[in-house]
């Protein structure tokens, strides 16, 4: 996997403008081990979010958990997202929307390069350590929590639309080749 998370951390150490953060997120949680999946932000957010496959670049195939990057993107409050069929292949499309200042740029994950995926990782990693530290580092603030919480819950209300809207399109569909095949059939027997 081109995207190592302990690899990212160990980075991050040695970045004066990050090692704060990983400082922060180890004193208020413990020591930052093993994958991102082990991570708290994960297993209390993220892992709520199942999987949909979806087209990546031919050439990246088993390079990257493409798992974690649609549940990194899913949730977060940076981007924005849309799953979207397409007609042609009949499979998934992911596309990310970010907005800074006046820009917006929309792109697929399947027209994306290498080091851009990576640096998505990166960017949705730390901002989801940034949101866990946000919650507990001041407890007093609990509106700030409060509104960490509402956000993730939003966001998880929205995938749940997406994964609905996609199933009722599937069923949609397989009733009308089901509709499409009996009138061919009657259509024989005539």
């Amino acid at each position: 996997m081109l995207f190592n998370f302990q690899s990212f951390i160990d980075e991050m150490r040695e970045k004066p403008d990050k090692k704060e953060i990983v400082e922060k997120y180890e004193k208020l949680y413990g020591p930052i081990q093993w994958d991102a999946e082990d991570q708290l932000w994960y297993t209390e957010y993220l892992s709520k979010f199942s999987y949909v496959p979806f087209i990546t670049p031919d050439e990246l195939g088993d390079d990257f958990d493409w798992a974690l990057l649609e549940k990194l993107v899913t949730w977060s409050f940076s981007s924005d997202y849309e799953l979207r069929l397409d007609k042609d292949t009949q499979k998934n499309e992911l596309y990310i929307a970010v907005k800074s200042w006046d820009q917006s740029v929309v792109k697929t994950v399947s027209e994306l390069w290498s080091f851009q995926m990576l640096r998505l990782y990166e960017i949705y990693v730390e901002e989801q350590m940034n949101l866990q530290i946000l919650r507990k580092e001041n407890p007093e603030d609990e509106q700030s929590t409060q509104a960490i919480d509402s956000e993730r819950e939003m966001r998880l209300k929205k995938w749940e639309a997406v994964l609905d809207t996609m199933w009722r399109e599937q069923l949609a569909k397989d009733t009308k080749a089901e509709q499409e095949e009996k009138l061919w059939d009657l259509l024989w027997k005539l």
